[in-house]
């Protein structure tokens, strides 16, 4: 399964392969890094323990605006509807749902499919 993978990011374009590439690293650090979020959050309101927030939310806020920016690249590369992008942006904004959207982006951006 692995290999068929491989070759059909190897029918891709160059500059898309890497685009894909790119987006799927982004959107597991994006989701690792908002549940990580979410768990500091729990700490803050739940344990009143504001460190680990003020720490942590700048840092996903940098983490997101990538995610962002190489979702735009992808999109633009692979002409998404505005609503395809717009629910790749939402996706990483709500915890675990980046980690289904990534998967339902790669598989439409092999089958070379509009979001």
């Amino acid at each position: 399964m692995a290999g068929s993978t491989g070759n059909a990011v190897a029918t891709l374009p160059p500059k898309t392969a890497a685009a894909l590439q790119r987006y799927r690293i982004s959107a597991f650090v994006v989701g690792v890094g908002l549940l990580i979020l979410v768990a500091t959050m729990i700490l803050k309101y739940g344990f009143d323990i504001g460190g680990p927030t003020m720490i942590w939310g700048p840092i996903h806020g940098v983490l997101y605006i990538a995610y962002v920016l190489l979702a735009f690249d992808l999109s633009y590369r692979e002409r998404w509807s505005i609503k395809g992008l717009l629910g790749v942006l939402v996706a990483g904004v709500i915890p675990v749902l980046s980690f289904v959207v990534e998967r339902r982006v790669h598989r439409k951006v092999l089958a070379r499919e509009r979001l």
